[in-house]
């Protein structure tokens, strides 16, 4: 084997695993598929995928977190190393929940694409080669229009994979010409070159502005912010709800690390005024302006949804709002709130769609007032989905509250000339208020109204039982105990 060969795969260690479980997964499904019942190549499927995942877990844990002998399109830090594991951790929780996800046919082929896209998050986290940024994120989305597609837990899920497709498809285009333009502005595709150059650069081109509003354009795709959120309420809804949880929880962690990397890596130097002497503004008013409008939009529609997972989708554009505080804030106090605000969203996003497929199995559908009379049934469950719910408002002293405080407190500290960001923390508590109304809705079926899980006594799940009250639980403590984090955060120097 050509050298540079085994030294790349020497660099991607935990990928290559991932893509040998992929391939192996997808291999014992298709040799099994005629005998072995659906139950049994589920099994062998899932039990692959796992170990897999753990094996990857422990090659990036035994990793050099220095980046010693990384290339420059490849970083290797102690937060590179701390995302990996966040995302790995939550395909664990994607793969325990598709032990009763009524999957198709397709078996191997699903656990084939959860582990690639998988692989794609953790390319996403290293990535410092505008190349490989779009590579990985364009291997992220294909898996996900792909396994959207595969669902038939819904009749829709055809439908939403093709418009994810197409708004996807353009999204794509939108980054592609922007990484050309910033090329063209700059001459280098990576980020330590491109910030080298950005240093002694005194202006911003109209190159550079046009490869910069492209990139955002492409990126607050993968984000859901305004304007390019209109996939999201889709997506959440016709999605089986492993895929929508890996969508909410893992691809947005992975996405927004990106960003921030881009943004105070690679273009830093230009996220205000660089030349005294131009009209020509940085990269901080634009993502102010998608923030303000990520924030209005994503709470105001949420107050109409009767759908909660439509709800949870529009409030995935108004949490959009709250990381791109982080980014602007363009100093390590912003990214380490980024990164424990994105962990503690991702575990009560993830919460509350597990305990809307409890509702869903059970005869329901993802209807706000399909709650109603939760309690009586499912009085832990239902204790978890306000502790869920509760947390996404920021309601203290749950995480939520936390990782909100966090982030305001980062950009109001943060030098901002302009004093916007200000006024952005502002609009953003005072949102808040209205974020607690529209989930109080749901909390309000779920405890004061009497439904269809009031007269018949109902069987317990195990699976949604452990991954609820696990999530809970550390929703709660990580609320308590904020520090247990926040002081082993890592983040990149």
């Amino acid at each position: 084997m050509d050298p540079h060969y085994l030294e790349l795969l020497r660099l991607l260690i935990p990928e290559t695993i991932l893509v040998v479980a992929a391939l192996v997964a997808l291999g014992c499904d298709l040799v099994q598929k005629a005998e072995a019942t659906p139950e049994r190549r589920k099994s062998i499927a899932l039990g692959l995928s796992v170990l897999g995942c753990l094996s990857a877990a422990a090659a990036v844990l035994l990793e050099r977190p220095d980046g010693a002998g990384m290339p420059q399109w490849l970083s290797s830090n102690a937060a590179d190393q701390w995302v990996r594991i966040t995302l790995i951790g939550f395909a664990l929780i994607v793969l325990a929940l598709s032990w009763k996800s009524a999957l198709t046919r397709h078996v191997g082929e699903t656990y084939f694409l959860v582990l690639v896209a998988l692989v794609g998050m953790l390319l996403m986290t290293r990535a410092e080669h505008l190349l490989l940024v779009f590579l990985s994120l364009e291997l992220v989305a294909l898996s996900f229009y792909l396994l959207i597609a595969l669902s038939k837990e819904h009749p829709q899920s055809a439908e939403g994979a093709l418009k994810y497709f197409l708004l996807g498809s353009v999204s794509a285009a939108f980054t592609l010409f922007g990484i050309s333009f910033i090329y063209g502005a700059t001459g280098a595709l990576d980020f330590s070159t491109i910030a080298a150059q950005s240093e002694r650069t005194a202006t911003i081109t109209p190159f550079l502005i046009v490869g910069i509003v492209f990139v955002t354009v492409g990126f607050g795709f993968k984000i859901a912010a305004v304007p390019m959120h209109a996939w999201a309420p889709d997506i959440y809804q016709t999605a089986a709800v492993p895929i929508a949880v890996f969508i909410a929880s893992a691809s947005k962690l992975a996405g927004f690390y990106l960003f921030a990397k881009l943004w105070t890596i690679g273009l830093a130097p230009w996220i205000d005024t660089v030349d005294p002497a131009s009209d020509a503004i940085g990269w901080r008013w634009l993502l102010i302006l998608l923030a303000f409008a990520s924030l209005l939009i994503g709470n105001l529609a949420a107050i109409a949804q009767s759908s909660c997972r439509r709800l949870l989708a529009w409030s995935a554009v108004a949490h959009a709002s709250h990381a791109l505080l982080g980014i602007l804030a363009n100093d390590t106090q912003g990214m380490a709130a980024l990164l424990y605000y994105l962990l503690v969203y991702g575990f009560a996003v993830t919460g509350a769609f597990a305990l809307i497929w409890l509702v869903e199995s059970h005869g329901g559908d993802d209807r706000i007032d399909s709650f109603a009379g939760l309690y009586r049934q499912f009085p832990l469950e239902a204790l978890c989905l306000m502790l869920f719910m509760l947390s996404l408002a920021g309601v203290p002293p749950l995480a939520g509250f936390f990782g909100k405080f966090y982030l305001f407190l980062a950009a109001v500290q943060s030098p901002d000339p302009t004093g916007a960001l200000f006024w952005l923390v502002t609009a953003s508590i005072a949102m808040s208020a209205v974020s607690l109304y529209y989930y109080l809705q749901v909390l309000k079926q779920a405890f004061a109204r009497e439904g269809q899980f009031t007269a018949t006594r109902i069987p317990k799940d195990p699976v949604i039982r452990t991954v609820a009250v696990s999530l809970a639980a550390a929703v709660f403590v990580l609320g308590c105990f904020p520090q247990l984090v926040l002081d082993m955060l890592p983040v990149p120097n």
